[in-house]
């Protein structure tokens, strides 16, 4: 924790604060100072030693123990965010991570062929779950697992000399950030198509953008909007006609799992956030995880190696001629593809199903509970696992999102989609309780009862918090990284 502005942290101190000279949470050895400055040299050698906070080990503990306290986190929080999909991890996901802790990327197949067969197993059940022919699990995250696609389909168009042709990438404008920078990063050059008045892609815009040029198409189903796009047949007939290859970003796969398969819409590639739909570790930098899975015609360009069964043997399988190569060292993140291993098998194909059947039950009757309490909704339709909404006239999704912290609920995803003014995008997700969600309703009708009565109350909330509202503008331009002594 670091002091913010010029005053301490308030009613929580910084560790700096509870030193106290000659306390010691641990002893080490005293350095034989002589041999150090023989082996780095006396300039290297410090005059004084570093300023440390001094503090005992019961002290230390409870410091970090109060900070974590302070955290807001699954286990304690609701998180409504939209197209984040923060749902419940099962321990028993952890459990069975933790039992292949010694087991090296470097092992011979031999001593490892539990470890290859899980692998092997969850590339067939990904494969089965989405429609696809082949996956790699090597990609550490969704925007990985993009970046993957794309470049598997630039290496397609370049093995059938269309390489210098297609040079277009089509996004819908209310896409994901990452659709178009990972477009771009590749090389190609990205093309917009608007969202019609019912929330879907333009039917009409996206025809008149197809042609020779264009390489791909990448889609969610539903959108970010949580709609279902109703015309994703004809959509992929289309991009299919004129030689393009249909992507779908899985981020919003929570929705369709077990019900409906990309592969069947008529995708040609598709990425998985294993952290979104099957229950592994979510943020605070990752370790994230992005599967991609491929039709047969895309099978050889995949990321080597594969996992193959001969017989009961399983082995590492690089017979794939046109490979893009590694995305990632060994097979990924092997501790969130044996998360999403336990999970996958535990639910079976009767409780994938229950997800998403439960996962859109939540988000429609959260949705219409927000529009009885007076907030309105982007789209008056019925959605998918997610929904766009917006504060009464005159309020700002960003004062209502602040007063929420106060109330020990997370915000939603706030002005996001770009195309909705003041958007709040609302996920309940599937693991949240009928209870949580009507507390969620009752906190945010008491946030509107609180605005009504006094102006001034959501412009300077949150009142509770650690922090209070910062100048979000000097923290970016005149960020206090360190702390200062004194």
């Amino acid at each position: 924790m670091t002091k913010l502005e010029h005053g301490s942290s308030g009613d929580f101190p910084l560790i700096f604060e509870r030193s106290q000279a000659g306390r010691r949470a641990a002893q080490p050895p005293k350095p034989a100072w002589e041999s150090l400055e023989v082996l780095l040299g006396a300039e290297h050698l410090r005059a004084a030693p570093p300023k440390l906070p001094e503090v005992s080990e019961l002290d230390l503990v409870r410091h970090y123990t109060g900070l974590a306290h302070r955290q807001f986190s699954i286990d304690g929080n609701f998180y409504p965010l939209g197209s984040c999909t923060m749902k419940y991890n099962p321990k028993v996901n952890e459990e069975a991570a933790k039992l292949f802790t010694d087991v090296h990327p470097y092992a011979d197949p031999d001593a490892v062929q539990g470890a290859l067969e899980l692998l092997h197993n969850l590339q067939h059940d990904l494969a089965e779950i989405t429609g696809m022919d082949a996956v790699t699990l090597q990609p550490a995250a969704g925007a990985h697992g993009e970046l993957a696609g794309i470049l598997m389909i630039r290496a397609l168009h370049e093995h059938n000399g269309e390489g210098a042709q297609r040079r277009v990438v089509i996004v819908p404008d209310g896409a994901h950030g990452t659709n178009p920078a990972t477009a771009t990063m590749v090389g190609y050059d990205v093309k917009e198509v608007l969202t019609a008045p019912n929330g879907e892609v333009d039917l009409e815009a996206f025809k008149a953008a197809l042609g020779p040029d264009v390489a791909a198409i990448m889609l969610t189903n539903p959108n970010t909007l949580g709609l279902f796009e109703t015309n994703i047949l004809e959509i992929a007939r289309l991009a299919h006609e004129v030689g393009a290859q249909l992507y779908y970003d899985g981020a919003n796969t929570n929705a369709i799992v077990g019900r409906a398969r990309p592969g069947d819409m008529g995708f040609d590639v598709v990425h998985l956030n294993l952290h979104k739909t099957f229950t592994t570790p979510h943020g605070g930098g990752g370790p994230g995880t992005g599967p991609v899975g491929v039709k047969a015609h895309l099978r050889e360009f995949l990321p080597a190696p594969l996992i193959k069964r001969d017989g009961s043997r399983f082995d590492y399988d690089y017979n794939l001629p046109h490979s893009i190569g590694r995305m990632r060292s060994f097979h990924g993140n092997f501790g969130n593809l044996v998360r999403a291993y336990t999970y996958i098998r535990a639910l079976g194909r009767e409780g994938l199903a229950q997800i998403s059947e439960r996962a859109v039950l939540n988000a429609n009757y959260l949705r219409v509970k927000m529009r009885e309490i007076g907030f309105e909704t982007a789209f008056d339709r019925v959605n998918m696992h997610e929904f766009v909404a917006q504060p009464p006239k005159g309020m700002k999704t960003l004062d209502v999102a602040k007063a929420l912290l106060d109330y020990g609920m997370h915000p939603m995803t706030m002005y996001f989609p770009l195309i909705v003014k003041e958007a709040m995008m609302v996920e309940p997700t599937e693991t949240e309780s009928l209870e949580t969600m009507d507390a969620f309703v009752e906190v945010l009708a008491d946030v509107l009862r609180r605005a009504e009565a006094d102006p001034n109350f959501l412009a300077e909330a949150p009142y509770g918090t650690p922090v209070r509202r910062l100048d979000e503008v000097k923290a970016a331009r005149k960020p206090v990284l360190r702390y200062a002594d004194g």
